[in-house]
């Protein structure tokens, strides 16, 4: 088969199915694994050149709505007649069904089932290793600086933080992406703040710059130096890859045990 992935995670899902010698084409933003950055870029993923995908002759386009605007392209794979699936999972358990929904749709629905229960039973040894920790911190993630836009309860990194060994302190949000401000992040005054500004590189993140906020100097986390700048790839991208962050972020909590 001939498969042309245009976001990220899609990417890391065939990576996950050890398929990706299929991908012919990728979108701007696909860095995993290293090989596909030898494919042809078709575009930032929300822009996407829908003209070189029909270039390339796909069996299938593995697109994605897990960023608003991202319709657009739907629009432009169904004006070209091109074969298509839409991933766009929020949770972990979603995760592991696109990972069956992808091996289904590249003709190999049995490695699609085994590499999903690979996939939650690597993330059920994290849930288990979770309840040794005597107390559970506090964490903030920060996706965008100004406005401030973090993970709400719907979002994968709620879970995330709850397998390593700690709590979202927006998890009472209903929703998947919360705006909101520096005040109101003071106010929750968490444990740890956790930088991962997405598209941004670790070192574009200043953490000098997040404790000069009004009042942020006085939240335990900076009392405290638990200011992380993290890969944004680990963490923002909703694929099997968030285990190798969960893994990164349980280390940093393990103290807590």
């Amino acid at each position: 088969m001939r498969i042309v992935s245009i976001c990220p995670s899609n990417t890391e899902v065939v990576a996950y199915l050890e398929q990706t010698e299929l991908l012919v084409g990728v979108d701007n933003f696909s860095d995993f694994p290293k090989e596909v950055n030898e494919l042809p870029k078709l575009g930032p993923d929300l822009s996407i050149d829908i003209e070189q995908v029909a270039s390339l002759n796909p069996d299938l386009v593995l697109a994605s709505l897990s960023v608003p605007g991202m319709e657009k392209n739907i629009e432009g794979l169904e004006k070209h007649g091109l074969p298509y699936i839409i991933l766009n999972p929020n949770s972990i358990k979603e995760i592991a069904e696109d990972i069956k929904k992808v091996g289904e749709a590249i003709q190999n629905k049995d490695l699609g089932i085994e590499k999903a229960k690979q996939f939650l039973k690597e993330i059920e040894s994290f849930r288990i290793k979770s309840l040794e920790f005597k107390t559970r911190p506090s964490l903030y993630w920060e996706w965008w600086p100004k406005p401030i836009f973090t993970p709400g309860q719907a979002n994968w990194l709620t879970e995330i933080s709850e397998l390593a060994g700690g709590y979202n302190i927006f998890a009472t949000e209903e929703e998947a992406s919360v705006q909101t401000d520096w005040e109101e992040v003071r106010r929750r005054n968490p444990d740890h703040i956790c930088m991962v500004w997405v598209g941004v590189k670790e070192e574009k993140m200043n953490p000098e710059l997040v404790k000069r906020r009004p009042g942020w100097g006085e939240m335990s986390a900076i009392q405290q130096g638990n200011i992380h700048v993290l890969e944004e790839s680990l963490y923002c991208r909703p694929s099997p890859r968030l285990l190798k962050g969960l893994e990164k972020l349980h280390s940093l909590l393990e103290r807590y045990k």
